[in-house]
């Protein structure tokens, strides 16, 4: 597929890896050459984002799960639930991808009246 820019704000969308308003692509975890390359690698916009999905829970890292200062507690996200979600979310485009290949498949469809009760 051709990156062109709506592609790329599309899938950085997808990914969840917006941009900040003083920033720039830097401060994200794709750089605008990585977007491009899953773009050109895959069939589909849905293709690349699984793909980039699959990325970002290989560049997971483990961090402080829990803190406490004083008498404030803080709890953040476990690296289990953050891997789980970038996991789940790299399926859901998957089949996205899949089911959108389908609607080019051929096939038949069966139609079936039910009998007029009285």
């Amino acid at each position: 597929m051709e990156p062109t820019i709506a592609l790329r704000v599309r899938l950085r969308k997808l990914l969840n890896e917006v941009i900040p308003a003083d920033g720039t692509e830097a401060d994200t975890r794709f750089l605008d050459a990585e977007i491009d390359l899953l773009l050109t690698e895959a069939d589909s916009l849905h293709g690349a984002a699984s793909v980039g999905w699959m990325e970002k829970a290989g560049l997971l890292q483990g961090d402080i799960e829990s803190y406490s200062a004083g008498t404030e507690k803080y709890d953040l996200t476990s690296l289990k639930d953050r891997l789980s979600h970038a996991l789940a979310m790299a399926k859901q485009y998957a089949d996205m991808e899949t089911a959108a290949a389908g609607k080019n498949a051929t096939g038949f469809m069966i139609k079936v009246c039910p009998p007029r009760v009285l």
